[in-house]
């Protein structure tokens, strides 16, 4: 029986773990973090998946427990292979490693219904992606489904599954070294202890944690920035596989990062999740010069959201202020509703302004007056399409879904960076094995999740990390037990 060693405990590490398992291989997972913060970044996600799909039936496949009422009340639309990978290819500037985002695309709706069969329950993402419509749920963006639970619910799933084939599970487990080299790995250094295996899967999350690594890769601020999911995700198993030989890949200088509570900690915390503020797209932001910045309705916000961190860091003092009014206010999902959020409210535009502190009141009143006066009143508001409802006469139009700050009550979110995961990572080819500098397979080592470079560059569509996560994880699983 081949010993097969899986270095995380994340969506990508899990289902590879469970398709190694499945293929009849022993294995073990090596998790640097204690149990109590188990899951890697997947944890702290909402648990939105991106997969390909064909209307109501594949989603009804999905969700088996699919009520007649929400198939009735909802539009799930479709998904297709050649919008998923164009998506993909756009979002990236067309710099997407073509060979991995078309295994991502054909495999994303098999690997989701295996990872149904494996015990994760998916549900339909009504609240964060859906608008109700005429009295109908209106899907938008091309993310339809989410995991029961969340982040949370996703990796608990996994971690039963995994259990139950017998997988062991090692807690505060640091992998320091592969044993090995750039020709083939037989093993890794956990804890100062060499542990010898057939094959290795590594699948620890990118660096997003380590700050001397975020200002080098990234520029000067990104120190700053606040880490939204798990802080173990340090790069020292990138650091080990570049110590054997193994190639880097993707966009290095590139990271997903979103607006974040300005008071929230500085590394994420599983008991404070939802402290992203993502839906933008619905008001104006502006910065401490009490400017807007870029255009707040360019496109749906899970295309354009995971450039936003990196776009108010560069802001002065690396903040700003989501503005809505009570138009907006009822459809602003749950992430706007969570304890301690830096939230300011006023029945006034004025009262508002006084409130924030460090901002430029006076230009911050004159903007709003000038958005208002250039919105476009004489076409209609719909959330669930690119509406064209619109500004003009303005130096930065909103494209969509514009809509004058009138209606009291008037709230203001301070906003920061909050980074979500890293870009740059280790080559692959389409057996998920790690590539060496000379572009050969290095035997016995597999990568997947996000130390895996080539997939994202600029902007990242929404929930295509869990997905490729788990599309991956499953390949890297499935090639290692079977060598």
């Amino acid at each position: 029986m081949r010993h097969v060693v899986i270095v995380g405990a994340g969506n990508a590490a899990l289902c590879a773990a469970i398709a190694a398992a499945e293929a009849g291989a022993r294995v073990t997972i090596l998790e640097r973090a204690p149990e109590t913060a188990r899951g890697g970044n997947s944890a702290f996600t909402g648990g939105c998946f991106r997969t390909v799909y064909d209307g109501v039936e594949d989603i009804a496949r999905l969700v088996p427990d699919l009520t007649e009422e929400e198939r009735d009340g909802s539009d799930f639309g479709r998904y297709d292979a050649e919008k998923f990978y164009l998506d993909l290819c756009e979002l990236s500037g067309y710099r997407a490693d073509p060979l991995l985002i078309d295994i991502l695309v054909q495999q994303s709706l098999p690997t989701l219904s295996w990872m149904r069969d494996q015990g994760v329950r998916f549900l339909p993402a009504y609240g964060r992606q859906s608008f109700k419509v005429d009295g109908r749920n209106i899907f938008w963006g091309g993310l339809t489904v989410e995991t029961a639970g969340g982040g949370v619910g996703l990796v608990d799933a996994l971690f039963r599954r995994a259990e139950a084939l017998g997988v062991t599970i090692r807690y505060d487990h640091k992998v320091e070294q592969l044993i090995g080299n750039r020709h083939r790995i037989e093993g890794v250094v956990v804890n100062g202890e060499p542990l010898h295996a057939d094959a290795v899967v590594l699948a620890s999350g990118g660096y997003h944690a380590n700050s001397e690594w975020r200002v080098r890769t990234l520029g000067q601020g990104w120190d700053l920035a606040k880490v939204r999911g798990s802080r173990y995700n340090t790069g020292n198993v990138i650091q080990a596989a570049f110590a054997i030989g193994a190639r880097s890949h993707g966009n290095w200088s590139g990271c997903h990062s979103v607006f974040f509570d300005a008071g929230a900690e500085d590394f994420g915390n599983i008991a404070m999740l939802n402290q992203q503020k993502n839906y933008f797209t619905l008001g104006i932001v502006v910065n401490r010069n009490g400017e807007r910045f870029f255009d707040e309705g360019s496109d749906f916000r899970n295309y354009i959201y995971s450039k936003m961190g990196a776009a108010i860091l560069r802001q002065p003092g690396g903040t700003g202020w989501q503005l809505f009014d009570a138009q907006s206010i009822p459809i602003l999902p749950d992430e706007y509703r969570v304890p301690r959020a830096a939230r300011f409210e006023s029945d006034t535009l004025e009262g508002l302004a006084a409130k924030l502190e460090g901002i430029d009141r006076d230009a911050m009143l004159r903007t709003i007056a000038d958005f208002n006066a250039a919105v476009d009143d004489g076409m209609p508001f719909n959330p669930a399409v690119k509406d064209g409802r619109g500004t003009r006469g303005l130096v930065i139009n909103k494209s969509n879904w514009a809509r004058a700050l009138r209606e009291p009550p008037f709230v203001a979110y301070e906003v920061t960076c909050g980074i979500t995961l890293t870009y740059g990572g280790l080559a692959i080819d389409e057996q998920a094995r790690v590539q060496s500098e000379e572009g050969e397979a290095i035997a016995g080592l597999y990568a997947a999740g996000e130390l895996v470079g080539g997939l994202y560059y600029d902007r990242y569509p929404g929930g295509a990390g869990l997905t490729s996560g788990a599309v991956f994880g499953r390949i890297a699983g499935e090639q290692a037990a079977m060598g």
